[in-house]
């Protein structure tokens, strides 16, 4: 039976993905070292994604205390 309360794990995996192409294109690009406004927003972004694909794998891997 499927937990409703917590996402599937396709939901934290696709973030993953998310922020892996952002980190990059960003290290992709060939003025790395000259980060634009544009950059540094895509970077901020695949950092959201990491962070919450980081915290919703412990939630799932802590389980439920009920």
């Amino acid at each position: 039976m499927v937990d409703r309360k917590r996402p599937p794990i396709v939901v934290w995996m696709m973030l993953l993905l998310l922020g892996l192409a952002g980190f990059y294109r960003v290290t992709q690009s060939p003025h790395f070292d000259l980060y634009r406004a544009v950059d540094i927003v895509q970077l901020m972004g695949s950092g959201v994604c990491f962070g919450a694909t980081m915290v919703g794998v412990i939630f799932m891997l802590r389980g439920s205390r009920s």
